[in-house]
């Protein structure tokens, strides 16, 4: 095996960061990728060392593309497990484009542990590292400003004085959907999408002896007033602002999976929070509905009112259909709308997979209002499905 030192590699790479003004329009917790970018490494002369590094390199689900916010993305997760007998020191992960060898971004120190997240109990604190038999999950996001994402990636794990390749991914792996909005009217926050300190990006779990990251793309849809998401009393599901909304039906297909019957809750307050009834792996979604939109795909709505469901398995649903309203059953603290798309008609036990809105109307930072189409909304944006004209909002 070839070794390199850190040192030649970060002298090597370039390194590219967004400008103040492209964070405003960026996924939370992406790292910009500059189209001019790509300093290609040298080829790397490998001698037959016996045993090669014993790390164990892994993406569940390889990423397909999608557009945002005028950037092009992936959103995807390398698990690594250390097979070896000694703790690995992770100094830095390159992600390179595996068509031409150009480094797209060097990840390394606090950047790095920021993505890092170690399995089982317990952070060592200092520079990331990996024990003997231990495994991680890095939780990578790649926005290209306005090339073409690579068709291929490859990644190569820094150590002290060595390096590990991991395998070729592709970066087109399913269909993206367009859908229609799954909520009518304005006002509504983009809550809990994909960024490091969500508990849907970081949700990998564990169903039926395999980890998932079923919520990697899930949102949950809330609406607030002056930084408030209900008026009135706190302990009552109905003064919150999203509770008894209408929900949609994102495309024409059938219901593959529905229930209803499940109580909501009593929000969350200060004084704490206990469910009407024990979260389960069978009712944490509460009252839900499943569409199949076709080429292995489901559309999930979960924590819907008790008593909304206008639908059940096996029925048609036409795009735009009134098919629930939001509630706050399941395993749900407020009262919100969770919607994902994802590779199997269960809530946890599938992939989570990238989706397009055909079109809505977004509120930058700077409080204009922007139509966008055939996007995937940015995390936290206030966003109106209103079905007008398209002209932007003064």
């Amino acid at each position: 095996m070839s070794i390199r030192s850190f040192r030649e590699i970060a002298a090597a790479a370039v390194c590219l960061l967004s400008s103040a003004a492209h964070a405003q329009s960026l996924l939370r917790g992406c790292d910009a990728i500059d189209s001019a970018a790509g300093a290609v490494l040298p080829v790397l002369v490998r001698q037959p060392v016996f045993p090669p590094i014993q790390l164990e390199i892994q993406t569940p689900q390889a990423p397909t593309v999608f557009a945002s916010a005028g950037r092009n993305y992936l959103l995807y997760e390398l698990h690594l497990h250390n097979f070896s007998d000694q703790t690995l020191p992770l100094r830095g992960l390159e992600v390179l484009n595996a068509d031409n060898g150009a480094l797209l971004e060097l990840i390394k120190g606090p950047q790095l542990k920021e993505r890092l997240r170690l399995a089982g109990a317990g952070d060592e604190g200092g520079e990331p590292a990996l024990a003997a038999g231990r495994g991680a999950v890095v939780f990578l996001c790649l926005a290209f400003d306005t090339a073409a994402a690579p068709q291929k990636l490859r990644h190569r794990v820094l150590l002290d004085d060595a390096y590990a390749d991991g395998p070729v991914i592709g970066t087109r792996a399913t269909r993206l959907q367009v859908l229609g909005p799954p909520l009518a009217g304005a006002n509504w926050t983009a809550d809990n999408g994909p960024n490091l300190q969500s508990h849907h990006r970081t949700g990998v779990f564990v169903a039926g002896g395999l980890a998932y990251n079923a919520r990697r793309y899930a949102f949950d849809w809330k609406k607030y007033q002056a930084g408030l998401s209900y008026g009135g009393d706190a302990r009552d599901v109905r003064s919150y602002y999203a509770y008894g909304e209408n929900v949609l039906a994102v495309a024409d297909g059938t219901i593959v999976a529905a229930r209803d019957g499940m109580p909501d809750n009593i929000p969350r307050t200060k004084d704490g929070f206990t469910p009407a009834v024990p979260v389960t792996m069978d009712n944490i979604a509460g009252n839900f509905i499943m569409i199949g939109l076709g080429d292995g795909q489901f559309a999930q709505y979960a924590h819907l009112m008790p008593g909304s469901v206008r639908v059940k398995a096996g029925d048609r649903v036409r795009r735009g259909q009134s098919i629930g309203r939001v509630g706050n059953s399941g395993d749900a603290r407020v009262p919100h709308l969770h919607f994902q798309v994802a590779s199997a008609p269960d809530i946890l036990a599938s992939e989570g997979l990238p989706y397009l809105i055909d079109q809505f109307q977004m509120q930058a930072a700077d409080g204009k209002w922007t139509t966008r189409k055939r996007e995937f909304p940015l995390d936290g944006a206030v966003i109106d499905f209103t079905r007008e004209t398209g002209v932007p909002k003064k």
